[in-house]
């Protein structure tokens, strides 16, 4: 099989009011011969919050890997449907994994930042690998304005140099959001990312996403309702790999819809 051509990923961005940022289009992600998620049709708007809400199992952590070709790393993974980008698909044979993962950035459930490197080099690290090297000044100008929107900057300034590790685990998660953000992503999908925090390191995440989402659209993974409740514009329920609906987060909580949706929200299962 012939590598997938290597294209610089340069789609014309669209008003929010033409289209949105992300649209799935009858999505399914597999395993194998294992369905994960099934025909999932869902947009997400520019510069809005989602939250996609669920029991465990139900798809919702496989839903954000398709987002951004994480999912097709799994070993016999793969992907039907679409994921479009301003309007082009992700998965078109001419567009490049890393072209895609650079405009949109990905956090996971747990801190990973690099154990061997420096904090400064956390940050940069993504720099090399989607637009190769750079003047130290000009690296030193990125990894500043991205610690500064991941609200690290004042708490880590005069030691850039230190070990990732030798910061919190709160600490680690913002710098992990600032080494996704330094690549200017478009887009910005988080795992879980408070699920392994203590209440003021989560305090400091939720505040830190309502501040990014007048710079870029976010989707975000939760199990905790009243978070979802507090950060999102709009609220996706997933049951069994199947959307069951999605909508403004207001009227998720106060009029799902679907009983199913209700039922989960209200604490009866899950």
């Amino acid at each position: 099989m012939s590598a997938r051509p290597r294209h610089v990923w340069n789609p014309t961005p669209a008003s929010a009011s033409v289209m949105p940022r992300i649209r799935a289009e009858r999505l399914n992600a597999f395993f194998g011969a294992s369905r994960a998620i099934r025909d999932v049709s869902v947009d997400i708007h520019d510069r809005r919050v989602l939250a996609i809400i669920g029991p465990s199992g139900c798809g919702k952590s496989t839903f954000l890997r398709c987002l951004n070709r994480m999912h097709e790393t799994v070993p016999n993974a793969r992907v039907d449907g679409r994921v479009l980008l301003d309007g082009r698909d992700i998965y078109h044979d001419e567009v490049s994994a890393v072209a895609v993962r650079q405009k949109i950035g990905m956090v996971f459930q747990r801190p990973t930042p690099f154990p061997t490197m420096s904090i400064r080099d956390n940050v940069a690290a993504g720099l090399v690998a989607v637009s190769g090297r750079r003047g130290r000044s000009a690296v030193n100008e990125v990894v500043e304005r991205a610690l500064r929107r991941a609200a690290l900057w004042e708490e880590v300034k005069d030691r850039l140099a230190q070990s990732a590790t030798a910061l919190s685990g709160g600490q680690q998660q913002r710098l992990c959001v600032a080494r996704a953000l330094a690549t200017e992503p478009e887009v910005l999908l988080l795992d879980e990312p408070t699920a392994s925090l203590d209440p003021i390191s989560t305090q400091r995440i939720e505040e830190l996403l309502y501040e990014l989402r007048g710079e870029v659209t976010v989707a975000i993974v939760t199990h905790n309702m009243q978070q979802a409740a507090r950060v999102s514009d709009e609220t996706a329920f997933f049951l069994a790999g199947e959307l069951i609906e999605v909508a403004p987060t207001e009227a998720m909580f106060t009029a799902p819809r679907d009983e199913r949706t209700e039922s989960y929200i209200t604490g009866r299962f899950g």
